[in-house]
């Protein structure tokens, strides 16, 4: 009880992610060397890994956490973290020279957040005009809706009121996902203080809003079968 106690206050849990059934977890090359074949696919239902970054760079770790995680059943997809100083067509560029196009993958997922090293690079108009330029060369490509990770306040800054049919995964540790105008969001990364057995380092939490059969539609609409790739 008392090894417990120590472990919830230096990894403290948002409970309110309980409810949820369909976990995931995402990682990058900071998780260090997985051991995949001691997570269970079955717990834990999708995983993002980190691909690229900006206009040239690539995660070390991708490729290898990309067949690995493959090779041992799990649902995988790769996400971009968008830096706001560069380009859209450019970091587009990156992530499709990067990312395999494979119908049984998850869709692709642009990482957004404030950063405000640079935030005033762009105006917001032309900002959200770059951001529509990457999210448009990724559906092209990929044929796959893609989802933004966000910030709750890169979101309320900027996106608020736009790209409104695009799915949302939200940063939230405090609580459940609370955005301006409430709304709907598909991925919750509630905590980044998980333990995955076979991941040495802590790592990202996720929960998918929805239930069993959400989740199998969730995979239906992106030509996904639930069977192991």
């Amino acid at each position: 009880m008392i090894a417990l106690c120590l472990y919830l206050f230096i990894y403290p849990q948002n409970t309110l992610a309980n409810e949820y059934t369909i976990y995931g977890f995402d990682v990058s090359h900071h998780q260090g060397d997985i051991q995949w074949n001691k997570i269970s696919p079955t717990r834990y239902k999708f995983v993002y890994l980190k691909a690229t970054e900006g206009g040239d760079f690539k995660d070390r770790k991708f490729s290898d956490n990309w067949l690995q995680a493959r090779e041992n059943g799990f649902l995988v997809g790769a996400y971009h973290f968008y830096r706001l100083c560069k380009d859209g067509r450019i970091q587009a560029n990156n992530f499709i020279e990067t990312v395999p196009k494979k119908e049984n993958a998850l869709p692709p997922v642009i990482d957004l957040e404030y950063d405000s090293n640079c935030i005033n690079t762009f105006t917001k108009e032309q900002l959200l005009q770059e951001i529509q330029i990457m999210h448009d060369k990724l559906y092209e490509h990929y044929e796959k809706q893609p989802i933004f990770y966000i910030s709750k306040s890169f979101y309320n800054i900027v996106l608020a009121d736009n790209f409104k049919q695009t799915p949302l995964w939200v940063r939230e540790y405090q609580g459940k996902p609370n955005l301006k105008n409430d709304p709907s969001w598909l991925f919750w990364q509630h905590t980044n203080k998980g333990k995955i057995l076979g991941i040495k380092k802590t790592v990202d939490l996720n929960v998918f809003n929805g239930d069993e059969k959400d989740w199998g539609e969730f995979l239906k609409q992106n030509k996904i079968s639930q069977a192991s790739p």
